[in-house]
């Protein structure tokens, strides 16, 4: 009797309809893929009302504070030992996590996300609406930003126990100077252009996406301009830092270095990367 070959000789049509589902899942996330996602993303944040986008905005500049409220937890309960600055940082992930999973308007995600329509289809109509969005964007973090410092301030939302370690930090992160800031902003926008790129293939994983490069944020001792933002206005609504100094030491120095790292560092390379790939398959345009 003669006995089947074994190996891939004598597949059944439904194993190969199997095999053939499995790879195009494996390649369903290509770099071209990863990247029509966000660009639809980007396009649909381009086409959001101003009123959407503001109240968005102001929603992230109000959760992002719990990453400096999260770093100042850790630093005052932890035990001062050498791995506690470690340890700490990931309290910094906290405010990201709520921010992204929630998908609220936090600016340096729109270093990237608003920007591959642009550089997709480049005129100067999608420059304005990409600038549009920046504007409020941004100007609605910073309105988030020092309404809940306000709040932590002027009342007892916080314990009195954190204090310190909230004027330890936000005095850290006033303290660079303005090269400084710009050139660890750079890192900061790369990162969180890359969490952006990164969790549409992670899928159920990028909630650990979200916290390992957050929290490298947090332990490079990088710059972030909205997470920033809330330790400036802590200090500036307790007469602790001026205006001035504010903005020139830390506010445009971290803007533009964020801005560096998200968009002319990272979103021009991933956009660069499969940019032939994208002309020679225009039905993804659609």
């Amino acid at each position: 009797m003669t006995r089947p070959h074994s190996g891939t000789q004598s597949k059944t049509p439904i194993k190969q309809e199997v095999e053939e589902a499995s790879v195009e899942d494996a390649a369903k996330l290509a770099p071209k893929l990863i990247y029509e996602v966000i660009r639809r993303d980007g396009e649909e944040e381009l086409d959001r009302t101003t009123r959407s986008l503001m109240w968005s905005g102001i929603a992230a500049g109000v959760m992002i504070s719990f990453s400096v409220v999260g770093e100042a937890i850790f630093r005052t309960h932890l035990p001062d030992t050498p791995s506690r600055y470690l340890i700490e940082n990931l309290g910094y992930s906290l405010g990201f996590l709520i921010v992204i999973l929630s998908r609220m308007q936090l600016f340096t995600e729109n270093t990237i996300t608003t920007v591959l329509p642009v550089l997709h289809d480049f005129c100067w109509a999608n420059v304005a609406r990409a600038a549009r969005v920046w504007g409020v964007v941004l100007g609605a973090n910073i309105i988030g930003a020092f309404a809940i410092a306000a709040l932590y301030v002027f009342t007892p939302a916080l314990p009195d126990d954190l204090t310190p370690a909230l004027m330890e930090l936000s005095r850290h992160a006033m303290g660079f100077t303005p090269s400084e800031a710009f050139f660890r902003a750079i890192p900061a926008g790369i990162l969180i252009a890359a969490i952006v790129w990164m969790v549409p293939q992670a899928e159920a994983v990028g909630f650990f996406v979200i916290i390992v490069f957050t929290w490298l944020i947090a332990a490079g001792d990088f710059t972030h301009i909205v997470a920033g933002s809330v330790e400036m206005a802590y200090l500036m609504i307790q007469g602790q830092l001026g205006l001035w100094p504010a903005v020139s030491t830390f506010f445009i120095p971290v803007f533009f270095g964020n801005v560096v790292g998200g968009t002319v560092v990272f979103s021009i390379m991933a956009y660069g990367q499969v940019r032939d790939e994208m002309e020679s398959t225009p039905h993804l345009d659609g």
